[in-house]
């Protein structure tokens, strides 16, 4: 797998413009008089057809280990009730869980990740931000049923857990991790490259080697339909329009092997909206909207930080990884020692 170095750094909130006063009042005092103008407040920037720019490269890694959903010790509590001194803590520990994960007999060698593993720059306690308690809605009867009859098919196969190379991920075989799950952050690989032009977005993906390209109509236009229903990919089918300075991104026509939580292909879409909010920080936020799988639609949300001097690396992923053959090798050589080993008795 491509070795790489993720370096980034944390945004300053920006700053509000104070109105000075029209006439300087004659008592007013020597600082007052002396004190710098009131800095101006940021706007967000336009590309040269007029659409807000989200242009750049970016890395949401500092949200690597930010549970999904709102841990049971915080309930009650909010989001943004979770910071300072506290939300720093929970990261630190989060971090410190992180490397020790990596340690032990056999590991990569030592500082490979932790030099540049800052976990503790993470702004979130967790992810979910729609429904309010932080947690995902109730599977519907007929999901618990898909997952049961799943779940009954694997009992009964008669195959083993590695007999083939179908047997494993989708993410395992370099073939894709899916959406949303191309941009969830990881311990590695989370590069994103956003790319525009006039009526398109491209965000390309590091892990693993992907780019998603997205037509998107101006403002107050609707966007055109979805590809037939029988046109089907792995990271879905995707439209996008803007909202004020929002670009949102509805997303469909996913293959069943890379629906995201075991939901339905037929029936899931997936809502995105990203927003320029500061000069190196866009916000990504994500709703889930499958009736067919949960009792109502669902949303979480993160940063994506700017860092220009990490562009997106190629993700050589079975280039010199041997870790799907030697899955393999490995169950043939436990079915070899149980078969020997059951001869014998």
């Amino acid at each position: 797998m491509s070795a790489r170095s993720l370096r980034f750094f944390f945004l300053a909130a920006p700053l509000l413009l104070i109105p000075a006063p029209a006439q300087t009042p004659k008592t007013a005092p020597k600082s007052a008089l002396s004190s710098a103008p009131a800095p101006a407040q940021w706007t967000a920037p336009k590309t040269p057809w007029g659409d807000p720019d989200l242009q750049g490269w970016f890395t949401n890694l500092s949200e690597d280990g930010t549970p999904l959903e709102r841990p049971d010790q915080f309930a009650g509590r909010k989001l943004e009730d979770i910071q300072g001194a506290e939300l720093a803590k929970i990261k630190e520990d989060i971090q410190k869980r992180t490397v020790t994960n990596f340690e032990g007999p056999l590991h990569a060698p030592e500082h490979w990740w932790q030099d540049d593993l800052n976990l503790v720059k993470g702004s979130q306690a967790w992810l979910i931000v729609d429904p309010p308690d932080g947690k995902i809605p109730a599977l519907t009867p007929q999901a618990k049923e898909r997952a049961a009859v799943r779940a009954a098919a694997r009992r009964t196969s008669g195959r083993g857990p590695a007999d083939s190379w179908t047997d494993l991920t989708l993410y395992d075989r370099c073939i894709t991790r899916g959406l949303p799950g191309s941009m969830m952050p990881a311990i590695y690989g989370n590069s994103y490259q956003i790319v525009q032009s006039p009526g398109f977005v491209a965000i390309r993906y590091e892990m693993v080697h992907e780019t998603r390209l997205i037509p998107v109509v101006p403002a107050g236009q609707n966007a055109p339909p979805h590809t037939a229903s029988s046109v089907r990919s792995y990271m879905g089918d995707p439209r996008g329009h803007w909202e004020g300075d929002t670009l949102v991104v509805e997303t469909s026509n996913f293959r069943e092997e890379s629906t995201y939580r075991g939901a339905n292909a037929s029936t899931l879409r997936l809502i995105e909206r990203f927003r320029r909010v500061a000069k190196d920080r866009v916000k990504w936020a994500v709703t889930v909207d499958d009736p067919d799988t949960w009792t109502s639609p669902w949303t979480f949300s993160m940063p994506l930080t700017m860092d220009d001097s990490q562009p997106v690396l190629e993700y050589g992923c079975h280039e010199g990884n041997y870790g799907l053959r030697n899955i393999l090798s490995a169950a043939r050589a436990a079915e070899k020692q149980a078969a020997e080993g059951a001869a014998k008795k």
